[in-house]
């Protein structure tokens, strides 16, 4: 393996692959791995990060290696169903469940190894993380939601983003699905959205709508939660933060809201380095930029972390 490889495969969960047989090192894309990061000894405490719909854990590596180097955690970094492959098969066959498991696991590896486990993901990752801070009693600690999706963005009131969620649940999804294929110039995510995934998420916004109703201010959402979310997002409506805002504790709650002007987008708020194509030239513009904010953004964790 050359010298860029065995760079690329740094942290690299290999127990991950025993407990998911579906994942190997050889089936995984270089970058695309589970990612482990631990102390020395148990570890007061733990996060879980979880990647986003068509991405891989690398999106998260910069915000992993902050809470490992600079707040001290052990970190984990799930590798979802059907993502980061070298052969996606057009994601035939992804599970819900089978995200929810991949979760779960990295959740119990951590509560192994520290008394207080957080957790927090990108997007559908934000989305599974809510899900999972109500449902497993392991996670203790603070809840992190990065351009999560709590809900689909668009049109008035966010009812084009309802109707998409409403279409991906049904046979639809398979329909509108081009099959072209999902391997392109990003080296750490899919060239485009596949419908079988996207339908997989719809399912779980909708499992999360229903948990957020079940708060209100008369039962408030008690979890400590940092919410960073981009007014420039177009993928992730940014009222499904504030609807879960809404139920919270507002000493509990802190939102790290990036305005317009910035121009961050859905996926490059957690990105501390832009992104290129694997055969970028010099002088070509990044397929995801950075986001210029990400210091004050980590900052405003460590005040609270």
């Amino acid at each position: 393996m050359s010298p860029s490889a065995l760079q690329d495969r740094q942290h690299e969960w290999l127990d991950y692959y025993q407990k998911f047989p579906y994942f190997s090192a050889e089936a995984v894309r270089d970058g695309c791995h589970p990612r482990i990061m631990e102390h020395e000894g148990s570890g007061a405490k733990s996060i879980v990060l979880v990647h986003g719909l068509t991405d891989s854990p690398y999106f998260l590596t910069a915000i992993g290696e902050y809470f490992f180097k600079n707040l001290g955690y052990n970190v984990y970094l799930p590798l979802l169903h059907f993502h980061g492959l070298k052969e996606p098969q057009g994601m035939e066959g992804v599970k819900l469940k089978e995200w929810k498991a991949n979760v779960d696991f990295a959740v119990e590896v951590a509560a192994a190894k520290s008394a207080k486990v957080s957790i927090g993901g990108l997007s559908t990752g934000g989305t599974l993380s809510f899900y999972t801070s109500v449902k497993n009693k392991k996670i203790t600690g603070t809840l992190y939601l990065f351009s999560a999706a709590l809900d689909l963005a668009g049109g008035i009131g966010g009812l084009v983003g309802e109707l998409k969620e409403r279409l991906l649940r049904t046979f639809m999804a398979d329909v509108l699905d081009n099959d072209k294929p999902l391997i392109g110039a990003n080296p750490y995510r899919y060239c485009r959205m596949d419908m079988d995934g996207a339908r997989e998420l719809s399912k779980m916004i909708k499992e999360t709508d229903t948990l957020i109703k079940q708060f209100n201010p008369k039962k408030i959402f008690s979890q400590r939660v940092f919410a960073a979310h981009s007014e420039s997002d177009t993928t992730a409506n940014i009222t499904g933060i504030e609807d879960l805002q809404k139920v919270s504790l507002p000493d509990r709650f802190t939102f790290f809201r990036i305005p317009k002007a910035v121009g961050v987008s859905h996926a490059s708020l957690v990105l501390k380095d832009s992104i290129y194509a694997g055969n970028a030239r010099s002088g070509e513009p990044p397929l995801e930029k950075a986001n210029p904010q990400f210091d004050q953004m980590m900052a405003a964790i460590a005040a609270i972390a």
